[in-house]
């Protein structure tokens, strides 16, 4: 890092590893945009972030509903119009729904919150991060992915809906948009990773209902430490290491080999126009 402070944007940074990221990349001296969906959770995030910056820091809050596409163009226009050129961001929100439901624009919700909402958002940011001295995307995925493959002719999943399947797919699309996206920004300065975080001991998932959630809540006994699963996204926003690297999947700070699928050029190209043209159906 150079002298200069970096401006940091982390979606989903209210609360599990986005916190965590977001509270070391104050301590490290960096600016944090913090993006959540809870204004309360979202303020006593920024609360901390400027006690961790010893003062110095400059974190402030955006408010969205990243299922929202039209709530992502939103808050996107407003980051971008307070931060003219953006160092990092870290596409960490993501979300689990054990039972189907529709965002606002009518698509199925894990797909638009998990998959959707960093396409529109990095593409709506994309200006600013060119203008940084040098900026990095970091995606949040999943080895998750290693159980997926890309339902083209059921991509909302109205036939079948088989939650962590589903949730497995959006998964494998971050890796696949990471990829193209790295892709698209040859011969800029910025570059674009995404990583594996492990199963971390949070609350993702607990929203849902009944067994669902009661899964969820014993299966975090055998969960890493939210401070463990925020590592490698620290690692790819901060590292230099990893000044340009680009278009990579990580797991613990060390670069993985997704699926085979994962790698897929053609079916990277081919979700960018899908999504693309998704974007563009909901008037965004």
């Amino acid at each position: 890092m150079t002298d200069k402070r970096k401006r940091v944007v982390v979606t989903g940074a209210s609360r599990g590893i986005g916190r965590v990221t977001a509270l070391h990349l104050a301590r490290a001296g960096c600016d944090v945009t913090v993006v959540a969906r809870d204004r309360g959770r979202g303020q006593r995030v920024v609360d901390e972030l400027r006690a961790a910056g010893g003062g110095g820091g400059e974190p402030d809050l955006f408010i969205a509903d990243l299922s929202s596409l039209k709530d992502v163009a939103r808050v996107a226009g407003e980051i971008a119009a307070a931060h003219p050129a953006i160092d990092v961001l870290v596409n960490n929100a993501g979300a689990y729904y054990s039972q189907r439901s529709v965002s606002a624009d009518g698509y199925e919700r894990t797909f638009a919150t998990n998959h959707l909402a960093p396409f529109v958002l990095t593409n709506r940011l994309r200006g600013a991060l060119e203008k940084a001295e040098r900026a990095r995307v970091v995606v949040v995925a999943s080895r998750a992915h290693r159980r997926a493959h890309m339902t083209w002719d059921d991509l909302m999943h109205e036939r079948s809906y088989p939650g962590f399947v589903v949730y497995s797919e959006s998964k494998l699309a971050n890796i696949l948009f990471t990829r193209e996206l790295a892709r698209r920004l040859d011969g800029t300065r910025v570059t674009a990773n995404c990583l594996h975080p492990g199963f971390v001991a949070s609350n993702f998932g607990h929203d849902n209902p009944g067994l669902t959630r009661l899964g969820m809540r014993l299966a975090m006994l055998f969960a890493i430490s939210e401070e463990k699963g925020a590592e490698t996204s620290i690692y790819l926003a901060s590292s230099p290491d990893v000044e340009g690297v680009t278009g990579k999947y990580f797991d613990k700070c060390k670069e993985a080999t997704p699926t085979a699928e994962a790698r897929n050029d053609e079916d990277a190209r081919r979700l960018w126009d899908v999504s693309e043209q998704l974007v563009a159906r909901a008037g965004v």
